[in-house]
């Protein structure tokens, strides 16, 4: 039996894992993480992960990105897995996730739908083959509860063009300063939020007289909650240190 510790387990996302979790076999949630201790299903839930006295096999985490260092020493004490789930983080933090895959196995992905994942391989194909000969735009929509902006999706599609970019991209996230025509070696990066809008991503290469775009949507939180359930079946068998992202996961299903 797979043993999951879900930190930020009475957030929305949490809830959702816990619901997927129920209905899998060979798999059940033995703890909870999250300052609402209040308890949504049948598993213990814990405002610190270190009041917790059991064991787990791999922790996801949906919470918030001021939680990620405290969860990054319970599972150096502990040599834990850990699924990071949670974006937003900063440029310290980030540092930070990766010194301590170096100690234990690490997932980290800006979203854990397996559609946003071949996307990001869709877009570093199309931005090697269009390379400076379009401009490169990215929409981002999402709820209005949403804490971070740009979103670490729209953040992670920019990055996969950016790698197969013939030039070093700038990416500029406001222009409404910017008196000027734009710069050819830049990728615009917009943010929207309003009502319940769950995730949309759209990624558009404007060339002369025609327009490129590659867009994923989402319905539900759903998408995200099974592809984080997937990577903590993955990384649970995971015993060597390192960074891991979706592309393992799907890598690990073909082959």
């Amino acid at each position: 039996m797979l043993k999951i510790a879900l930190s930020g387990c009475n957030g929305r996302m949490g809830h959702v894992i816990s619901d997927i979790v129920a209905g899998r076999d060979g798999m059940e949630i033995v703890a909870g993480f999250d300052i609402n201790t209040a308890k949504y299903a049948d598993f213990p839930v814990f405002a610190d992960p270190f009041e917790f006295n059991g064991t787990c096999d791999v922790i996801i985490d949906f919470s918030n990105a001021s939680s990620t260092e405290h969860l990054l020493s319970y599972c150096e004490k502990h040599g834990t897995p850990i699924i990071i789930c949670t974006t937003g983080h900063s440029t310290e933090q980030l540092q930070s996730i990766r010194e301590a895959s170096a100690k234990f196995p690490v997932f980290r992905s800006g979203n854990m739908s397996l559609g946003i994942n071949l996307m990001t391989e869709l877009l570093r194909k199309s931005a090697a083959v269009l390379g400076d000969k379009y401009d490169v735009e990215i929409i981002e929509k999402h709820h209005n509860q949403k804490l971070d902006a740009p979103s670490g999706t729209a953040l992670m599609l920019a990055d996969a063009v950016a790698e197969a970019l013939p030039y070093d991209a700038e990416y500029v996230y406001d222009r409404h300063e910017r008196r000027a025509k734009r710069p050819a070696h830049e990728i615009g990066i917009s943010a929207i939020r309003g009502g319940t809008i769950v995730g949309e991503h759209s990624v558009l290469f404007c060339g002369r007289d025609e327009i490129i775009e590659i867009k994923h949507t989402a319905l539900s939180r759903e998408v995200f909650a099974v592809g984080a359930v997937d990577a903590a079946a993955f990384m649970a068998g995971c015993k060597q240190p390192g960074m891991y992202d979706m592309s393992d996961v799907i890598a690990a299903h073909n082959a």
